[in-house]
């Protein structure tokens, strides 16, 4: 069986933000920017890997989502415990200089864990959090 993972999907609720955050911060090529009815999708992902994207999505797209779910969503994301995601990077104290240098939202810094892996943790500007590995 050959299976790959295509794409993942994030919130956001600040088109500009995030798409300054993904491209700019961390290096990301746009691959389709959507607008629909004031809202806007948007697909990112790392040059060198075009068979996998982020899809950056209004978290109240869905029409199936009632007014209570929304509320509760955007609870979560100004909470920050909505979405996430785990990258990796080949220089992770570099690539947190230039998540810092850009103002990111830091919630841990660079970390040799207890279970193998050195890592940090920084949140997107919808509060998705997100954990960089060192690879």
């Amino acid at each position: 069986m050959d299976v790959t993972i295509h794409a993942s999907f994030l919130p956001h609720d600040d088109p500009d933000a995030i798409l300054a955050f993904y491209r700019d911060l961390l290096g990301f090529e746009v691959r389709n920017d959507v607008g629909y009815e004031g809202m806007r999708w948007i697909t990112v992902g790392p040059a060198g890997q075009p068979g996998t994207s982020i899809v950056l999505q209004p978290p109240a797209g869905d029409p199936g989502i009632t007014e209570d779910e929304r509320r509760m969503i955007a609870e979560m994301m100004a909470k920050g415990t909505f979405a996430g995601i785990v990258l990796a990077t080949s220089d992770l104290d570099d690539m947190f200089a230039r998540l810092e240098a850009g103002d990111a939202e830091i919630v841990q810094e660079p970390t040799d864990q207890p279970y193998g892996v050195r890592d940090c943790a920084v949140r997107d500007p919808a509060g998705n959090l997100i954990r960089i590995q060192e690879l």
